[in-house]
């Protein structure tokens, strides 16, 4: 493996458990113990970085670490390996960008394999094969049949998912009526059933989020998703 992960971590013991780890695994591995370090020498964009959020003095350095590496490479891979177990920072988190959000403590086994994981999501990505969606919030994987948003699952019936991953995929231009029956794998679809469907998917984000308003009904002619502001 060629992939350079970046690990930040104050606690050198586990600096030194994480690093060896993944450079057993064949991984090229730089670590950092804390903002200043990783700022002054991070120089090119890594494959993935593996970041604390309390970093010295400061409990949410990691947070703002994670905002400069994505303002300077956005996509770049990053996952938060965190004490911090509230929801609330889950949520953060994710919200700033971060493909994933593990706490401690962790098996060095699972980490690695959490890791090439990203790794393989985000190789995907790149190829233009990525299957997981992600916006503003809302994760959707069709391959495995999950949903969550804000941190929290939704449970989707296989048309409500079907019918989601579609308007999604479309990236803003409306789906039909017809389009969407189509996503449906339904043989006989009417427009009241697909509406039904859109509202049962509102209601279900709703009770997560009542400010959730990204599937727009367009008069008379379908749907479409409205892509959430960053």
């Amino acid at each position: 493996m060629n992939s350079h992960i970046v690990v930040v971590e104050d606690d050198v013991d586990q600096l030194a458990n994480y690093s060896y780890a993944l450079t057993k695994k064949g991984f090229k591995v730089s670590g950092y113990e804390s903002v200043d370090e990783i700022q002054d020498a991070l120089s090119g964009k890594p494959s993935l970085v593996l970041l604390d959020i309390h970093l010295g003095r400061d409990p949410d350095a990691g947070f703002g670490i994670c905002q400069w590496l994505l303002d300077r490479y956005p996509g770049l891979p990053v996952i938060f390996l965190t004490s911090r177990t509230d929801e609330i920072d889950q949520i953060f988190g994710l919200r700033l960008g971060a493909w994933d959000y593990l706490t401690k403590p962790i098996s060095t086994a699972l980490l690695v394999e959490k890791v090439a994981a990203v790794l393989k999501r985000a190789s995907r990505a790149t190829s233009g094969l990525e299957t997981v969606l992600s916006e503003g919030g809302l994760i959707v994987d069709p391959e495995r049949a999950q949903v969550s948003y804000q941190g929290q699952p939704v449970s989707l019936t296989v048309t409500e998912l079907a019918i989601l991953e579609a308007l999604m995929r479309a990236q803003g231009a409306i789906l039909t009526y017809d389009q969407l029956a189509e996503r449906t794998r339904q043989t006989v679809v009417t427009n009241n059933t697909l509406s039904t469907h859109i509202k049962h998917i509102r209601r279900k984000l709703k009770l997560i989020d009542k400010s959730f308003d990204a599937l727009i009904n367009v008069y008379g002619t379908g749907y479409r998703w409205e892509i959430p502001p960053e």
